[in-house]
């Protein structure tokens, strides 16, 4: 299976299924001396983990993160860096049913089309467990990120069509409540929502917002590593993402020129931008303002509810699919999306540190 593999500089490969032994993901690319252990970690982990609230599947994983290679000594040492995580609590059996069925929503038919077969097992390889490992590994990025004094903070923006108020904003009520919304309002009306949505055997989506804050001017290759289209191949990446949007997005096709574009001014020799619709990126370039990318997430294709397919054998017939499963997994998705936009970004940070031949010689000038 190709298509395990993102990034160039800062490289990642994942690897495990939804209900065999372990899943992980090794990370090529890390500086050596990075301060690292499985405590950095573990708090993305537990963002992402199943379990934790009414409106989780109540598979019961603790998701704790092992450190195999990479790290001596409390710093990376330059060399890959493997992280493992265990599955504990997969109930096969409860796919036993569905072995030749192919479920609406998931990618059953298509994997059975390319490969001949298929893990029915819970997705196998096409499972959302499989962002635990892409998790493990924006931790990583993240604490990169930090130690240049940039930070990544996602929340969810939506579900179905509850919005968060601007107004209310307050990013510290993204933590304490189930569904990951930085506005307490909207995130009671969501619960509610949810909880009617599991009552008829039903299932929601909605949107993931992240900020990158701090991120210097100049990250992105023009052409066709443009930051914005990696940041869209990031997240489209992710199973349950139907749509990724930059800054504006698709309003910026409903404003004028005179209103989407933003205007510079120089305030103490600093040149920076009066407004942001561009979402922090021109010509595939950061421009120095925050970035701003928000995924659209579908609802939970597993529901209880009775739905029509076919099975391997040709025949038309009717499914209720068993097991435990998300009502809504867009607060379990927030983690990962943010740690998709770290990656993204370390990656092309890398890569912008050879642009520029006065960067390479002020490098090794300065050499120890």
């Amino acid at each position: 299976m190709g298509g395990s593999i993102y990034g160039n500089h800062f490289r990642i490969s994942t690897w495990g299924e939804s209900h065999g032994k372990a899943l992980g993901v090794v990370i090529d690319g890390c500086p050596a001396g990075l301060p690292l252990s499985e405590e950095d970690i573990q708090p993305f982990m537990d963002r992402r983990k199943p379990g934790q609230s009414a409106i989780t599947t109540q598979r019961n994983e603790d998701d704790k993160v092992e450190i195999l290679s990479g790290v001596f000594e409390g710093k990376t040492t330059g060399t890959p860096i493997s992280i493992i995580v265990y599955n504990k609590d997969h109930h096969s059996t409860d796919y036993s049913n569905i072995a030749n069925v192919f479920r609406p929503g998931h990618a059953d038919y298509t994997f059975y089309k390319k490969y001949g077969l298929r893990d029915y097992r819970g997705g196998g390889r096409s499972s959302a467990r499989e962002t635990v490992a892409r998790v493990a590994a924006g931790a990583v990025a993240s604490k990169i990120l930090k130690t240049l004094g940039i930070s990544v903070n996602a929340y969810t923006k939506s579900i179905a069509d509850i919005e968060i108020d601007y107004n209310n904003f307050n990013l510290d009520e993204r933590n304490n409540n189930i569904v990951c919304m930085p506005d307490a309002e909207a995130a009671e009306k969501s619960v509610e929502f949810l909880k009617q949505q599991m009552a008829d055997m039903d299932s929601a989506g909605g949107v993931v917002e992240c900020v990158a804050t701090n991120v210097f001017a100049g990250i992105g290759e023009p052409v066709f590593d443009k930051l914005d289209a990696k940041l869209a191949q990031a997240l489209m990446s992710i199973g349950a993402v139907k749509g990724v949007e930059i800054g504006e997005g698709f309003n910026a096709s409903k404003l004028p020129g005179s209103v989407d574009n933003d205007a510079f001014k120089v305030d103490n020799d600093v040149i920076s931008k009066t407004s942001n619709h561009a979402g922090g990126i021109l010509g595939g370039i950061s421009d120095g303002s925050p970035i701003v990318v928000r995924a659209g997430i579908k609802a939970t294709p597993s529901i209880a509810k009775t739905q029509s397919t076919a099975n391997e054998a040709g025949e038309n017939i009717d499914i209720n699919i068993k097991g435990r499963h998300d009502p809504v997994v867009v607060p379990r998705a927030v983690v990962v999306v943010e740690s998709m936009v770290c990656l993204t970004l370390v990656d092309l940070i890398f890569a912008s540190m050879t642009s520029r031949m006065d960067n390479i010689i002020d490098f090794f000038n300065n050499r120890d």
